[in-house]
């Protein structure tokens, strides 16, 4: 027994499926109550939902491929490879004129080259990987270690490495060929593919050069925070599904049915398309447990199933249960650390993360914090253009099936500038900083928003009243901030501002 409620106790659950469902596949996420059936969707078929799962898997390969150092250099290797057995069999006259452009030295100047070119690029690569994991130390140890993922899924650093991957496996094979024909010496060697090796160690001079111009950039506190907001902006643009505060998450009936956690992770991604069609068939309702980002362990549950017409009570068919356990594989995504390919919190947790480690007496940068909470303005303006709150997720019919916990506004704007608050409110620089975000948010969103910034704004004022001992530095912010608070209240008792 989990709660007083009855516990399935195996496994089954787990998967890599992300995105959200949508209109298109059948179900829709509702933010206000259940509605009727929308004719312009209908149930799902099996091949639909086959086809479905396949879109889930490709993205959840994708999504591991992206953060995946080994995956783009390998695929260079191969493709170097593929080109040199090729231009290998190309034999130009030299009576052409494209032989001018030919190498015209022996099998044995040949052979010297490729030997220079392997041995040259096995050094390069251990520079580039020197200076990678250099830039790793500095991310993890001045900024946060959850920046760590972006580096690796930088491109210019994975078009880089595969170059350099590359020149090295195509000079490296050459030797297998040139000037040798059935363990003897020869003279006649495939000049073209020789050319080759000389234009892709012109290539990799040039990829080395960029690769340090774009290390020095990227490492830059600028370009990281810039980063993490324009990918956060994304995934609020692609991937945001709204909510509503208004719609309660229901309680658990006494006798649902837990479906556990298969492995402890982070909730990477839901698309929850498989598990309402599941739930729809048997003419059931679910609550999931854990949000988006959120920690499951193991064994715990991760949602709640009951009846409809009795709100639990009738025990499901054993084929049911299996029919669930694998629908719910389909519809969540466990991972070991946290993506942004759902995640708003997590974006913002990066930015927070820079802001609370530029405070702490170790470092003491009060300025690199003031460039995080501007970053972090960005994004919680946009966020105030949305909804937030619980979702009710309808099958195909309108019926509400699902509901899923979500993030308020509230939370966000904790996350985002609480830290900063506690740690810096004793600074004057950091908390007029804090102050022009909050002014700037008086223009965004509805009174319901601007009514959370508000209450952080008075909780700011009462801090810098408490914390900030002289005078001459607390006046003047007390000031500004009852400027702010006049701002807000001047947009509330504004018609056509909500």
């Amino acid at each position: 027994m989990v709660n007083g409620h009855s516990a399935w106790v195996g496994s089954g659950l787990g998967g890599r499926e992300p995105m959200w469902s949508g209109p298109a596949s059948g179900y829709s996420v509702r933010a206000t109550g259940c509605g009727g059936p929308d004719p312009a969707r209908r149930p799902l078929t099996t091949e639909d939902r086959r086809q479905r799962v396949a879109h889930v898997k490709r993205e959840a390969l994708r999504e591991y491929l992206a953060s995946a150092l080994w995956a783009m250099p390998t695929c260079a290797v191969v493709l170097a490879l593929i080109a040199g057995a090729s231009l290998s069999a190309v034999q130009i006259d030299k009576t052409s004129p494209l032989a001018v452009l030919l190498f015209q030295g022996t099998s044995d100047d040949a052979r010297n080259l490729l030997v220079s070119i392997a041995s040259t690029m096995v050094t390069v690569i251990a520079l580039v990987l020197g200076l990678t994991v250099v830039a790793l130390q500095l991310a993890s140890t001045q900024f946060s270690p959850r920046l760590l993922r972006n580096f690796l899924r930088d491109i210019p650093n994975q078009l880089t490495l595969s170059a350099f991957v590359a020149t090295f496996a195509y000079s490296t094979a050459g030797l297998y060929t040139v000037g040798i024909a059935a363990g003897q010496r020869i003279e006649e060697y495939p000049r073209l593919a020789v050319s080759g090796a000389l234009m892709l160690l012109f290539v990799s001079m040039v990829m080395l050069v960029f690769f340090v111009h774009h290390l020095s950039h990227s490492i830059q506190v600028d370009q990281v925070m810039k980063g993490v907001e324009t990918a956060t902006l994304k995934v609020i643009e692609r991937s945001f599904v709204p909510g509503d505060l208004a719609i309660p998450l229901p309680d658990v009936p006494q006798g649902a049915t837990a479906l556990p956690a298969p492995a402890s992770g982070y909730i990477q991604a839901f698309h929850v398309g498989p598990f309402v069609g599941a739930l729809a068939k048997r003419d059931l309702k679910a609550l999931m447990v854990p949000m988006v980002g959120r920690h499951v362990v193991a064994g715990a549950p991760i949602a709640w199933v009951w009846n409809v017409p009795d709100a639990g009570g009738r025990p499901f068919a054993p084929d049911a249960s299996a029919e669930l356990r694998r629908a719910l594989t389909q519809s969540v995504r466990i991972g070991y650390e946290r993506t942004l390919e759902q995640d708003v919190a997590f974006g913002i947790r990066q930015l927070a993360d820079v802001a609370s480690k530029a405070l702490s007496p170790a470092i003491n940068d009060p300025y690199t914090a003031n460039q995080a909470v501007d970053h972090l303005g960005t994004i919680l303006a946009a966020l105030t253009l949305r909804q937030h709150g619980p979702r009710a997720v309808t099958d195909a019919h309108g019926t509400v099936r699902l509901h899923i916990p979500a993030r308020d506004f509230a939370y966000l704007v904790d996350l985002a500038l609480g830290q900063v608050r506690r740690y810096g409110s004793n600074e004057p620089r950091v908390v007029r900083a804090l102050l022009r975000v909050c002014r700037d948010l008086a223009w965004f969103g509805e009174s319901a928003h601007r009514a959370v910034v508000r209450q952080y704004v008075e909780t700011l004022m009462n801090d810098v009243t408490r914390l900030v001992a002289q005078p001459a530095d607390r006046d003047p912010l007390l000031e500004e901030g009852a400027a702010v608070l006049d701002l807000f209240n001047t947009r509330d008792s504004t018609p056509g501002t909500s």
